[in-house]
């Protein structure tokens, strides 16, 4: 498999989809949300396949979509719940170079304001900071670069994201 993409995975408001599209222009690569194809292949809004038919299913369908991938010269823009399906995390990684883009929680916090309507894997009592730690040894653990964009404006993130590319 041609590993020309570029992934980007992290949490929820790290930027993936915003930095992404812009990443892609910057390096003339095309730009793809596995959000949108999850949310098309469902024809449902995330936060309604959670609600309605719980974490278990959504990770499941998000696995089966990133496994449906076959894309080339592509910055893909994943789902923040993508890290908990090895296998789809296998495939990505042989697609293409995995950028994980690391937000302190403080930063996440604030960027994320429409936690209960975004589509957010979260188990049922499980808080903001519960997710955050949970996620975070798995985003670097399939990650083959960091790169820390709490303080950064979107531009700063994109210039990261094409210096560790070029």
């Amino acid at each position: 498999m041609n590993r020309s993409n570029i992934i980007l995975i992290g949490m929820p408001g790290s930027g993936k989809s915003t930095c992404g599209v812009l990443a892609a222009k910057a390096l003339l690569k095309n730009f793809y949300d596995t959000d949108l194809l999850l949310q098309g292949l469902e024809q449902q809004r995330l936060q309604d396949i959670i609600d309605g038919r719980g974490i278990e299913y959504f990770i499941s369908a998000e696995e089966k979509a990133i496994l449906s991938l076959n894309l080339n010269a592509t910055v893909i823009a994943t789902g923040g719940s993508v890290i908990y399906s090895q296998k789809a995390m296998q495939h990505l990684q042989k697609m293409g170079k995995v950028i994980y883009l690391h937000l302190a929680f403080d930063t996440m916090v604030n960027r994320i304001s429409n936690i209960t309507t975004r589509g957010v894997v979260m188990k049922k009592g499980s808080s903001l900071a519960d997710m955050y730690s949970e996620r975070l040894p798995l985003y670097r653990k399939y990650a083959d670069y960091v790169i820390d964009c709490s303080g950064d404006t979107v531009e700063q993130t994109v210039k990261k994201i094409t210096e560790v590319i070029l």
